[in-house]
C-alpha cells in the first residue's frame, strides 16, 4: 500500500498500516499490507485530479514498459494522494523499503524514470515531491495533515476490498455486529462528540439516537455525498479514494438505528466515485459484508447508488429524499425532521449522513 508521508526535525518518516496488521495477500496473490523488504511497487494517484492531469497516459506507459521489461513490479492505481497540483503524482517503493514519490510525471519522462528506479533506485531531484530520505520543499505540505477521514486516500487500492480489509477494513463492523448492541453503538457515538460536517454541526450521535427511537416499520439510511459548491471535492475525494469505508460506516450506522435499506446520493458528474461505489457494493456482497445476514448475523442490508442531476439544492436533506423518490428536489418545511419521518411514500424514518469513520472508539 502506499505511504504518508509526515516530516519531523528534518527527516521524512513512513506510517504504514503494516504496523497495524500483518501481510494480506489479494486474489492476485501480491501481499498489500506492506512495504516490506523485498518489494518493489509503483502506484499511479488514480483519482479525477490525476486523470486530468494525465494519469490515464501515465499509467499506461509505465504498464507497456514494465510488460517489456518483464521486471515484475507490481503496478497499481491509488486514490488522491492530496497534492493535485503536482499530479501526475507516482510512488516508487524501492527492495529496501524506501518510497519516493514523484510529481508532474509525464508519459515521455517514463522510461527514463524506469531505467533509474529498476538499475539502482535513482530519481532526478528536480522530479521528487517526498521521500522516505530526501528533504524536499514540499514537505511541510504533509508535516502539517493528520488524516482521519482522509487516512486511507492515496494509500489503498480503491478497487480492491483486499487492500482496505489490509488496514483494518471492515473490523468496526464485525465489533459491532459481534459484540454491540445497537444502543450500545449509539452510545459510543455521542461519547465520541462526533458532529456534522456539512456547516450545523449537528452531533451525529444524537441524530442516531433519534432516528433509533423512531417507531417505524421501515428505516432507511442516507448517504448525503452530494456537494455543490465550486472546488468542493471532500465528498468526491473519499468515494472514489476509500469507498468501502463510506460503505463500512453506512452498514454501522444502519444496524444503530434499525435501517434495512440505505442509499447513497451521489452526482452524476462523478463518474469515477460512482463507479467505485458500485463496485464497492459488489466486492462487500460477495464476501458477505452486505446483502442477507451479514456475517452471518441476523442484521441485512442493502445499498443503493442513487445518481444525481447536480442540482445544488439537492445538498439539503428533504430536497434530496425528494429527488430519491423521483420528485423534483425542493426543500421542505421541517417538522417532520426527517430522522423522524422522511424518505418514502409514508414518510418512514430515515437519518441522512456525510460519509466519514465511526465505530473505532470513542477517543
Amino acid at each position: 500500500m502506499g505511504a504518508v508521508y509526515s516530516k519531523g526535525k528534518g527527516t521524512l518518516s513512513l506510517m504504514d498500516g503494516a504496523e497495524i496488521l500483518g501481510p494480506s495477500k489479494t486474489r492476485g496473490g501480491r501481499v498489500a499490507a506492506q512495504n516490506g523488504p523485498g518489494a518493489r511497487r509503483i502506484k499511479i494517484g488514480y483519482g479525477a485530479c490525476g486523470i486530468a492531469a494525465g494519469a490515464r497516459e501515465v499509467y499506461d506507459r509505465i504498464v507497456k514498459e514494465i510488460g517489456e521489461r518483464g521486471d515484475g513490479i507490481v503496478v497499481e492505481k491509488t486514490g488522491c494522494i492530496g497534492m493535485c497540483y503536482q499530479e501526475p503524482l507516482v510512488e516508487f517503493s524501492g527492495p529496501d523499503g524506501a518510497v519516493v514519490l514523484l510529481g508532474r510525471l509525464t508519459p515521455e519522462q517514463v522510461p527514463a524514470v524506469l531505467d533509474g528506479y529498476m538499475h539502482d533506485g535513482s530519481f532526478d531531484p528536480e522530479q521528487i515531491v517526498a521521500s522516505s530520505d530526501h528533504v524536499t520543499d514540499e514537505d511541510s505540505f504533509f508535516s502539517k495533515q493528520n488524516r482521519i477521514v482522509l487516512s486511507n486516500c492515496g494509500r489503498i487500492n480503491p478497487e480492491d476490498i483486499e487492500e482496505y480489509i489490509a488496514v483494518l477494513g471492515y473490523k468496526a463492523l464485525e465489533k459491532a455486529l459481534k459484540s454491540m448492541t445497537p444502543e450500545g453503538i449509539v452510545d459510543q457515538i455521542l461519547k465520541s462528540g462526533l458532529r456534522g460536517r456539512g456547516g450545523a454541526g449537528f452531533p451525529t450521535g444524537l441524530k442516531w439516537k433519534i432516528a433509533a427511537a423512531a417507531k417505524n416499520d421501515v428505516k432507511y439510511i442516507v448517504c448525503n455525498a452530494d456537494e455543490g459548491d465550486p472546488g468542493a471535492f471532500m465528498d468526491r475525494s473519499v468515494l472514489e479514494s476509500d469507498p468501502h469505508a463510506v460503505i463500512e460506516g453506512m452498514i454501522i450506522g444502519a444496524y444503530a438505528i434499525g435501517a434495512r435499506e440505505g442509499y447513497i446520493y451521489c452526482r452524476a458528474e462523478y463518474p469515477l466515485a460512482v463507479h467505485r461505489l458500485h463496485l464497492a457494493i459488489a466486492q462487500a456482497k460477495e464476501r458477505n459484508l452486505l446483502g442477507n445476514g451479514i456475517l452471518g448475523s441476523s442484521f441485512s442490508l442493502d445499498i443503493r447508488v442513487k445518481e444525481g442531476a447536480g442540482a445544488f439544492v439537492c445538498g439539503e436533506e428533504t430536497a434530496l429524499m425528494a429527488s430519491i423518490e423521483g420528485n423534483r428536489g425542493m426543500p421542505r418545511l421541517r417538522p417532520p425532521f426527517p430522522r423522524s419521518g422522511g424518505y418514502g411514500a409514508n414518510r418512514r424514518t430515515s437519518t441522512t449522513w456525510k460519509p466519514t469513520r465511526t465505530c473505532r472508539g470513542s477517543s
